[in-house]
C-alpha cells in the first residue's frame, strides 16, 4: 500500500473528527480518499499502526481513540468556542 494512501487515511480520519466530532467508518473514509472501502479499511488500519495513539475496538474495524481525540466519551471533555463535540484521550 503506497504510503501517500496510508498518510492521507491519517489526515481524513483526523480532519473529520475536527469536523464532526467522531471518527469515520471506513466506508465514509473511502468516499473522502476515493478508494474502496477495503483499501479504505487497510489504510485506516496502517495509518494507525504508524504513530502512537491510535487504535481500534478490539477485534472490530471501529476506531476508538485517534490522537488526541477518543471516539467514546471520556471525562475529558473538549469544548471550542462553545461547543463541545470532542472528548480527549
Amino acid at each position: 500500500m503506497q504510503d501517500t494512501l496510508v498518510q492521507r487515511a491519517y489526515t481524513a480520519v483526523v480532519e473529520h473528527f475536527k469536523k464532526t466530532g467522531r471518527a469515520p467508518h471506513y466506508t465514509e473514509l473511502a468516499g473522502t480518499l476515493r478508494v474502496s472501502p477495503e483499501e479504505a479499511r487497510q489504510a485506516q488500519h496502517k495509518a494507525a499502526e504508524s504513530v502512537i495513539g491510535c487504535w481500534f475496538v478490539k477485534d472490530t474495524d471501529l476506531v476508538e481513540s485517534w490522537a488526541p481525540f477518543s471516539n467514546v466519551p471520556t471525562q475529558y471533555r473538549v469544548t471550542v468556542e462553545g461547543q463541545q463535540k470532542w472528548y480527549g484521550q
